[in-house]
């Protein structure tokens, strides 16, 4: 099978052949304005074989790519054997449909360098009559920024439903133009036959950490209680699971709760949807954040398992739980937290999907500020110029009981512990730090 093949065992502690991946969003930190859109276009179909099962295969990809190097070559063979797997990571059970409501999703593949790509997928039945079989359109991206890729797929399956051959001309276009900066708008000109020249015009959201990320699908599916749960469950780097039918609410509510963990990146195995030749996943004792199809449950409970948290996102509830995910965070903190997300909960309050974003971003930035904000000033730095961080004052410095015991837990993180080097290798004059 090829899903070992994805070069994926990126740290030690991994399982191999699970591509590995921390926050999507992330990545645009490290690619300035210039780069290209996007690597590669895919178009994934499913196949007949000959045990009358279907399996998808890349039926396109766009551009070819000529003269690369040998390990360049590895490395693309390693990405386009795995991403059909995760283009259908619901397993091999199709039938031909006349009705298919398309759907979005993204997955994040880790290369063995610990550098990341995104596929931003849109699932589709191409125009036609009588049964035909979905397929994929998949953008591979090391760019995050789910809302921008959304709106390029728009123009994909507009395309589509015409002919392949007006797609490629439309993407040709965006790979010729710069990648726009944070708030800037890049326009693209399109021709389509019968309509003429289009404009198409892609703006960056000015907020590169929320450009991934929608809260409100989140909301929508659990009680403010129950995410503050599984935030801390979360943020003490535990294993969660979480269920649902549909691909794109795994997609979009994973990619959500590893957003409520900025300005600290989940840096483990992450996982939006689980193809399901890689369930054994769940017994990996390391921390994962995975989404798995709510009809694979009985699989996933008979697999020998470490403690998880196990969220259904159909029913809004928590199945499995370890029982201490009430106690995590302080009490005054919690209640804080509580009345800002009842607030954007509110149906009398109309938000736009950027104004949530940004409100609940705000709760849970304050709740880090509140607990580690004071990290600055217990960072020691020597004549050279490099900091060491001094971790016991740095707790002892907080006077609340609950939140020592917190933080105390948190330090020990990799999250934490990734933030803080960082902080000591970027020398920003503290107040109090002569």
């Amino acid at each position: 099978a090829s899903e070992g093949k994805d070069g994926a065992s990126a740290a030690e502690n991994t399982p191999p052949r699970v591509p590995q991946g921390k926050m999507g969003e992330q990545s645009s930190a490290f690619y300035s304005a210039g780069q290209f859109f996007f690597e590669y276009l895919v178009v994934v179909s499913l196949k007949k074989m000959p045990d009358g099962h279907y399996e998808p295969k890349i039926a396109y990809q766009f551009p070819k790519r000529e003269n690369l190097l040998k390990g360049q070559k590895e490395e693309e063979e390693r990405l386009l054997q795995a991403i059909p797997l995760f283009c259908f990571p619901d397993g091999n059970n199709w039938a031909p449909v006349t009705e298919f409501t398309s759907e979005t999703f993204s997955f994040v593949l880790t290369n063995v360098d610990g550098s990341r790509k995104i596929g931003y997928c849109r699932r589709l039945l191409p125009s036609g009559r009588g049964v035909r079989l979905p397929e994929v359109f998949c953008i591979i991206s090391c760019l995050g920024c789910f809302g921008l890729f959304s709106k390029i797929l728009d123009e994909v399956e507009k395309r589509r439903q015409i002919s392949m051959a007006v797609i490629y001309p439309f993407m040709q276009g965006l790979r010729e133009s710069p990648f726009p900066a944070p708030g800037k708008t890049v326009t693209i000109k399109s021709f389509i036959p019968e309509s003429g020249t289009e404009l198409i015009e892609l703006t960056r959201p000015v907020d590169a950490h929320l450009e991934h990320v929608e809260f409100q699908a989140l909301l929508q599916r659990l009680n403010p209680h129950l995410i503050l749960h599984i935030f801390a469950s979360a943020m003490l780097e535990r294993r969660l699971i979480f269920l649902a039918e549909e691909l794109s609410v795994l997609s979009q509510c994973i990619h959500a709760v590893a957003a409520l963990l900025y300005p600290f990146t989940w840096a483990h195995t992450y996982i939006p949807v689980v193809p399901e030749c890689l369930l054994d996943t769940v017994c990996c004792p390391t921390p994962f954040m995975v989404g798995i199809q709510r009809r694979h449950l009985e699989r996933v409970l008979e697999q020998p398992m470490e403690e998880a948290l196990i969220v259904d996102l159909c029913e809004g509830k928590i199945i499995r739980a370890v029982g201490d995910e009430e106690e995590i965070l302080p009490r005054k903190l919690q209640s804080e937290m509580l009345v800002s997300l009842n607030k954007h909960n509110n149906n009398n309050n109309v938000h736009t999907l950027e104004q949530v974003n940004t409100l609940v971003s705000e709760a849970f930035v304050l709740f880090f500020v509140r607990l580690v904000g004071h990290y600055g000033s217990h960072i020691k730095w020597g004549r050279s110029g490099s900091g060491s961080f001094q971790e016991r004052p740095f707790c002892k410095a907080v006077a609340s009981k609950s939140c020592r015991r917190l933080l105390k837990k948190f330090v020990k993180t990799n999250m934490f512990s990734l933030f803080i080097e960082e902080a000591e290798k970027s020398r920003i004059p503290q107040e109090g730090n002569g």
